[in-house]
């Protein structure tokens, strides 16, 4: 065929395209890939479970917890760093090795950084033993200088700048209410840094529960980050979920953000494995409609799922806890107040309520 053939015969296919399309693909909505909605574990214990000899389980046989976790539709694995803790877990070599594992398996890693040795949440947002007599000007270096290392070695896909920080971070310099523009100085130059070193990845702000979370937004309008993350436990932030959904719906619009449920979980039973006191153990601790049972568990799941999908501005979410079985032993005092709100049983064996993750929910 003639090349002036061939350019005729394009051209009018390409008129056909056009008008076939028609008005109707412009009432199209477009579909999002269903692998962009993010369904993450945080399994920040499972390297010192698996130490202490943990062995997780899929229908009585053990299983790698990762590859079932992904088996499932998991894509994310949410991990937790600390500076220098004193446990010697969540330390910068164990979860840049665990990142590894993660991303060797197929998944993304969600990195959590605390920026602090220990727990950081709105209790608690105690500025690293190792930083803690710098000038201001000498912490934010260290903090930006921190978070290039881990750009660096972890490589993470999603990143938080902080946990929880409800008034702020690395208390008392980062502490929003008392330190307002030192706090929005050390965000906004961590933020730069990962934008700079790495622009693929995605950065979070993390808020624990709705109350409050419209003021900590406004304060934060001009920070350069992608997600709204907030927690949410019935135990701690209310029963209903139609408030929920409200509420995420008017954070996402008023800031134009998709919206992550950062930490959830739900209890399987309101019994113990071990002598560690429990964080739920009375019925009134959950939503009447979703009994503590495994497939209660999984019903409030499925409707918590069902919430961010709906809500307009649902990026995901992710299941808090979820390796947090009792691997210490049933006499341990010290061993885990979550083991009945893990996403494994008291026989290590995974739950149904793992069916949640599923890449299309039924």
């Amino acid at each position: 065929m003639k090349a002036w053939s061939k350019i005729a015969m394009l051209v009018l296919f390409s008129l056909l395209l056009v008008q076939c399309g028609g008005d109707d693909n412009n009432n199209t909505t477009p579909v999002t890939p269903a692998d962009e909605f993010i369904r993450a574990a945080d399994m920040s214990f499972l390297p010192e479970a698996e130490a202490d000899g943990a062995i997780y389980k899929k229908d009585g046989v053990p299983k790698d917890a990762l590859v079932t976790l992904k088996d499932k539709g998991v894509n994310y694995i949410r991990i937790r760093l600390w500076k220098n803790p004193f446990t010697g877990h969540s330390t910068f070599n164990e979860v840049k090795a665990f990142a590894q594992r993660v991303h060797n398996a197929g998944l993304k890693v969600w990195l959590t950084v605390h920026y602090s040795d220990t727990w950081a949440d709105p209790s608690a947002q105690i500025i690293p033993a190792e930083w803690a007599s710098l000038s201001f000007a000498d912490l934010k270096t260290a903090a930006v200088n921190y978070t290039g290392q881990i750009l660096t070695d972890i490589q993470p896909d999603l990143i938080q700048i902080g946990n929880e920080t409800n008034d702020g971070f690395m208390f008392p310099a980062g502490n929003l209410t008392n330190n307002e523009a030192q706090y929005l100085q050390l965000v906004n130059a961590i933020s730069a840094k990962i934008r700079q070193q790495s622009p693929n990845a995605k950065i979070m702000l993390h808020h624990a529960g709705t109350s409050g979370a419209d003021w900590f937004y406004n304060k934060v309008a001009n920070v350069d980050y992608d997600y709204i993350g907030l927690s949410y436990y019935p135990i701690f932030h209310g029963k209903d979920l139609a408030t929920l959904k409200s509420s995420m719906a008017a954070l996402g619009n008023a800031h134009n953000k998709k919206v992550l449920i950062a930490e959830t979980a739900y209890p399987f039973t309101l019994q113990w494995n071990d002598w560690t006191n429990n964080v739920v153990g009375q019925n009134d601790q959950i939503i009447p409609a979703y009994p503590a049972t495994p497939q209660g568990q999984l019903n409030f799941m499925m409707a918590l799922r069902g919430v961010i999908e709906t809500s307009g501005v649902g990026k995901g979410f992710c299941y808090w806890g979820a390796e947090w079985t009792a691997w210490k032993g049933t006499q341990a005092t010290d061993g885990s107040t979550w083991e009945n709100q893990a996403l494994w049983g008291f026989d290590y064996n995974a739950q149904p309520a793992m069916d949640a993750f599923a890449e299309t929910a039924n």
